[in-house]
């Protein structure tokens, strides 16, 4: 075997393996291999295995000084691009006002929405940059990133430009998603806009190329089921991919939803319970959790542990954004899920590389087999377990992608 790359010195590389989704005992599963070495070639993984066992030859040699390597994290639910601030929401919840009543007085997303609609895409796409490399610096090579704070289609539109615009200017793979946030106050106006949604903002961003799926926010504060699933309708109609934002803060028919139309993830979750977790779990839709949102909000995690043990395919993602969750880490991510969901390590690299990549629809990326890209993390330490066990501090001493050194 011939190759572009040889990486050696590899104390731990530790992966999932398969392309999952996983599921009951086989989603906590993560091989890890000691005194290992990577072979890759034309950006993927050409050879995986203890470097005793290597006979092939490499171009190149990297040592990578007896430290851990996992995949390349996946961030798969993110708000990255914004203008504005929320410090005034922030500083308003410290002193006892909740989310819903901050949003209903036109705080929250609203007043994003509104700084969002101020700035050009250009603008847009500078604000999310360092956001990205922050994510990347933290582990992540692939990041999803959602638009939502448009409200109108020509910004929703805008936004989605920016994502492609930002994702021109990082290393990370972006996977861009078209966000149907929250409605308009009035009920003629909410009306039309669905209309709108589903004629004229989803088929262009489809036939623009613009997005790769559609979610949308079901709560009592934005969607309901019905609404949503005509907004869901149209996009399978595009050909775009489906996700939900469901059960924040309430159980309304967004999971249920999500199943039936078979989105590839429901996202939040922290509402779920009994019957939601039972229909996520008879489903292969990914259940994303976000605990960053629980830490930020201080409202109750979601069942990440309840999810895996009926035998839910969990991912976790950072939910980065400026109101619920200014999380700028993948890896803090995991490392919450171990405290707030209750996930074992293993299951939260699973959660964090293989579930996250199927939460995107994304076969190729999150684990370290031949033929997958080349994405991976070299990590400070010699064991892989201090990427999930490390609080604020950066435990990714060097970020691959496509085989190439990207920060480090």
């Amino acid at each position: 075997m011939k190759a572009d790359l040889l990486i050696t010195g590899i104390s731990q590389l530790a992966t999932a393996t398969g392309a999952g989704p996983k599921r009951g005992a086989e989603m906590r599963a993560v091989t890890v291999i000691e005194h290992a070495a990577i072979a890759v070639a034309s950006g993927e993984v050409a050879w995986v295995g203890k470097a005793s066992d290597w006979t092939g030859d490499a171009a190149e040699t990297v040592d990578a000084g007896d430290r851990a390597v996992v995949p390349g994290l996946v961030d798969p639910h993110t708000h990255a691009v914004w203008a504005g601030d929320r410090l005034a929401d922030f500083e308003a919840r410290a002193t006892g006002a909740n989310y819903e009543a901050i949003l209903a007085s036109g705080g929250g997303i609203r007043s994003t929405i509104r700084d969002t609609a101020a700035a050009s895409a250009e603008e847009l796409a500078q604000l999310a940059v360092p956001r990205l490399e922050a994510l990347m610096r933290s582990g992540a090579t692939t990041v999803e990133v959602k638009s939502g704070y448009g409200f109108t289609v020509a910004a929703e539109l805008k936004m989605l430009q920016a994502v492609w615009l930002a994702a021109g200017m990082v290393e990370a793979r972006i996977v861009p998603t078209l966000l149907i946030h929250i409605p308009p106050v009035n009920a003629v106006e909410r009306t039309e806009y669905v209309a709108r949604v589903c004629e004229e903002l989803i088929p262009e961003a489809a036939r623009r190329g613009l997005a790769t799926a559609m979610d949308v926010f079901v709560e009592r504060e934005a969607w309901s089921a019905a609404e949503a699933a005509q907004m869901l309708d149209a996009a399978q109609r595009s050909g775009l991919a489906v996700k939900l934002h469901a059960d924040q803060f309430h159980a309304i028919g967004g999971v249920e939803l999500g199943v039936r139309k078979g989105a590839l993830s429901v996202d939040h979750l922290e509402a779920s319970g009994p019957e939601q977790i039972v229909a996520i779990a008879a489903s292969r839709t990914i259940a994303t959790i976000l605990p960053g949102v629980s830490l930020h909000l201080g409202t109750p995690p979601a069942p990440g542990r309840k999810l895996i043990d009926a035998g839910a395919a969990v991912a976790v993602g950072t939910d980065l954004n400026p109101g619920s969750s200014p999380l700028f880490s993948a890896a803090e991510a995991l490392a919450l899920a171990v405290r707030l969901n209750g996930l074992a390590p293993q299951e939260a690299l699973v959660a964090g590389t293989v579930n996250a990549a199927c939460a995107l629809g994304l076969a190729n990326v999150g684990r370290l087999e031949p033929g997958c890209a080349a994405d991976f993390a070299v990590l400070e330490g010699g064991d892989w377990r201090e990427l999930v066990y490390t609080l604020g501090a950066n435990v990714a001493r060097e970020v691959w992608i496509a085989g190439r050194k990207v920060r480090g």
